[in-house]
């Protein structure tokens, strides 16, 4: 899985990759150069008390030694340019596919995990490159040369190598099989912490209500306690490393001065070239531990490598059409054909045979008692979500054969929760339509009952103008109706042929509601209405009202209708309304 998500996304940084491995190399060799000069100092130079020799040799060091460290920095450069390309590639490709799921994909990962995913584990993957670029190209060069020229320099001693070198693969090799699996949890873990505070914080005013805290700070203390000790366990790990790794390369040292002196003794061997036996034998132990180093993050980057593509290899389960159709007039009309819908995992379908039709420029409303499905039912126009069998037509074209961008501008919604982006009331406003004007956006305000708090916030401001004032994430700096005039405005603001108002006007007092419902009609004269709505006073002047009734339209007709033919919505009006009011 890493393999071949660093192979697909590095591809547009080859030109950087291939200038690291010269880069590197050049490095490397200008580094496996410098001991051989130094040991002809020492044996040609201080030996013979040859001066001359000593300058030039000297000189000729210094300027192998600025190639090395131009040659390390510039590789360094392009390796990070190639990494962090990578991994700006790697989130935005997560970002497009989870864009791409419909709300019942997201729901099946879970909104943590995708966070952390396009986040946390694609640094992960960025992060392993990084260093592979640094130093896996590095770490053979310099391991290679480096026994060749500490044979060329003393082959009698090499057996050092060949036991210095196993000795620290074995023990950093048992510590790198104790990690893998942590690394794993740690993701995991991660998960847990990043969902129970995302929980926390959106549900924050459920929490005070209750006086919750001390129950949900258990909860946060419990999945950080778990998070904390798998860290501990790695860091124990880490911290064993450490010692045991410098006690390697100290033992080395002391055996090649150990085993050298007696063959400087002997006359077997020079000091200088003793000398640089042990600064070759020192740069290979370093570059096999930095190896080593490179393999402990290879596990966790495995790991997150291979939850990128879990979600990257999910085939949206609302998948575009290939071949969209285009609605060159579109009018409006609505049809439902024996349609039902169930939620995934769900053992009833919410929505059971259900097939209508709604005429172009028409109004209808749905109503009936909580859990009946007048939401589900809205969601499968915008496709939300996909009917489970049936279908769902606009203007006699199936929704799953129109692009979203066509039901975009086909069909202006407003959920039953109204979310307001961080930004301006302009910038939400125009999730509606990009392009719109400032006449358009107060014209769709003044409609939406909205235009008088929007000014309100503008006086005093220094653009003066309340379009340009601020809404916080979630639009949480604005009360409950305001959101939902807000959400209001978004959707009319485009001027669909379709209106969809899912229980809309609920956050609304009766006469902010009343003058939103006389202003509508002017608004959206000629298009289709489909309004969800609790309130009877909101509907009794549409064209036809359905009644839904455990996921089945029970009853169908005008508010006139209905009161003389229909049993459940007679007990709706009569928990509503008197029956005069009624009447």
């Amino acid at each position: 899985m890493l393999w071949k998500i660093i192979r697909s996304y590095s591809r547009p940084h080859l030109g950087r990759i291939w200038a690291v491995i010269v880069l590197q190399l050049i490095a490397t060799i200008a580094t496996l150069y410098l001991p051989s000069l130094n040991a002809r100092i020492i044996d040609e130079g201080i030996a013979q008390g040859d001066t001359n020799l000593i300058w030039r040799i000297g000189g000729v060091m210094l300027g192998v030694a600025f190639v090395q460290v131009i040659t390390a920095i510039a590789a360094v450069w392009f390796a990070a340019k190639a990494a962090m390309g990578l991994g700006r590639d790697l989130r935005a490709a997560v970002y497009r596919r989870v864009n791409s799921f419909s709300v019942q994909d997201i729901g099946a990962f879970g909104a943590p995990t995708l966070i952390t995913r396009g986040t946390n584990d694609v640094q992960q993957v960025q992060m392993v490159l990084l260093m592979a670029l640094t130093f896996m190209v590095m770490v053979p060069i310099m391991s290679i040369g480096g026994i060749i020229m500490a044979v060329r320099e003393d082959a009698g001693l090499s057996w050092l190598v060949w036991v210095s070198v196993p000795v620290l693969l074995v023990i950093v090799g048992l510590l790198v099989r104790q990690l893998v699996p942590l690394f794993q949890i740690m993701q995991s873990n991660i998960d847990d912490i990043n969902a129970v505070m995302r929980e926390q914080i959106m549900g924050v005013r459920v929490v005070r209500a209750f006086v919750r805290e001390p129950y949900e700070r258990e909860r946060f203390n419990d999945a950080n306690a778990v998070l904390t000790e798998t860290s501990v366990r790695i860091g124990r790990l880490f911290v064993i490393m450490g010692p045991a790794i410098t006690m390697i390369l100290h033992l080395a040292t002391s055996a090649v001065l150990w085993f050298g002196g007696h063959r400087v003794d002997a006359n077997v061997v020079e000091i200088g070239a003793l000398t640089a036996f042990m600064q070759y034998l020192l740069q290979i132990l370093v570059a096999v531990m930095m190896g080593t180093f490179m393999f402990m993050m290879f596990p966790r980057a495995v790991v997150c490598a291979r939850r990128i593509t879990e979600v990257l290899d999910v085939e949206p389960s609302m998948a575009e059409p290939q071949n969209p159709v285009h609605i060159a007039h579109p009018h409006g009309k609505l049809e439902f054909r024996d349609v039902t819908f169930a939620y995934l995992g769900a053992e009833q379908p919410v929505l059971d045979g259900i097939s209508f039709t709604v005429p172009a420029g028409s109004t209808t409303a749905i109503i009936g008692s909580t859990g009946s499905g007048k939401s589900s039912l809205l969601n499968l126009i915008p496709r939300l979500y996909d009917a489970t069998s049936g279908h769902v037509l606009i203007d006699g074209v199936p929704v799953t054969k129109l692009s979203r961008q066509t039901l975009t501008k086909l069909v202006g919604f407003v959920p039953q929760k109204p979310y307001l982006f961080s930004g301006t009331v302009a910038a939400n406003l125009r999730f509606g339509s990009p392009d719109a004007d400032e006449h358009s956006m107060w014209e769709a305000l003044e409609t939406a009952q909205a235009a008088e708090f929007v000014r309100e916030r503008g006086v005093g401001s220094a653009t003066g103008e309340g379009l340009h004032s601020t809404i916080s994430q979630g639009g949480t700096n604005v009360s409950g109706g305001q959101r939902q005039r807000l959400s209001i405005a978004r959707a009319l603001i485009g001027r669909p042929p379709i209106y969809l108002f899912d229980d809309s006007f609920s956050a609304l007092d009766l006469t902010t509601d009343s003058k939103l419902r006389a202003a509508l009609p002017h608004f959206t004269g000629g298009a289709t209405v489909v309004i969800v709505a609790q309130r009877i006073s909101t509907i009794t002047n549409a064209d036809q009202i359905l009644v839904l009734e455990e996921g089945k339209i029970v009853a169908c007709g005008t508010h006139t209708e209905l009161l003389t033919s229909s049993p459940t919505y007679q007990e709706i009006v009569a928990s509503q309304l008197s029956a005069q009011e009624a009447a």
